[in-house]
């Protein structure tokens, strides 16, 4: 895993995967989460309740949904969100492995934050599998499929809080350290210039 993270996390697959992966979540936003919200009374779907839910509401929001609603989010939001996180594992690992690179921590204990988008991809399958199931035991569904899928959405979210803190900070650092660079390079110049 560590040759594939270091063997691709170059600036051209970065940005293709980036721009993929964005693109892909923006159309789940925008199109598919909308098409399932038409039927939803304005209710939050599960996978966009970064604080959880419990039985009662995943019971009224399904109910609510209806058969069309529940049968949109089954077949056209879900399937999508069978492929994003994939690509989300993939394109955010190489993200931080290649501004690792850049700050010339990718040889220390800084290499292994590379596994935290894995983490999201992980919990965000689990969440959807817990939903696909809870979609398909409607209207019997067992309180422990809820605690449990309940679970995994707030580890994805938690996941991926703590992966995009350390990726900020980490651009925090990179960028300063340009700056640092230039301001140096710069006063260089001027003392050469001074000397002659």
């Amino acid at each position: 895993m560590k040759n594939f993270i270091k063997g691709n996390s170059t600036l051209k697959n970065v940005v293709i995967l980036f721009i993929l992966t964005n693109l892909i979540y923006v159309f789940m936003l925008t199109v598919t989460i909308q098409k399932v919200m038409l039927f939803s009374n304005e209710m939050k779907l599960l996978d966009m309740m970064p604080t959880g839910y419990d039985v009662e509401y995943v019971n009224k929001l399904l109910e609510v949904l209806g058969p069309q609603g529940r049968k949109s989010y089954l077949f056209y939001q879900l399937p999508l969100d069978m492929v994003y996180p994939l690509l989300f594992g993939i394109t955010y690992s190489l993200l931080f492995a290649f501004v690792l690179k850049k700050l010339d921590g990718l040889k220390g204990f800084l290499y292994y934050f590379c596994f935290l988008p894995w983490f999201c991809t992980l919990f965000d399958y689990f969440e959807n599998i817990g939903i696909i199931s809870i979609l398909l035991n409607f209207p019997n569904n067992p309180t422990t499929l809820t605690s449990v899928t309940n679970i995994f959405s707030i580890l994805k979210s938690s996941f991926t809080t703590l992966f995009f803190t350390v990726l900020i900070i980490s651009l925090i650092a990179l960028v300063a350290r340009n700056l640092i660079q230039t301001g140096t390079e710069v006063n260089q110049i001027k003392y050469k210039k001074k000397a002659s």
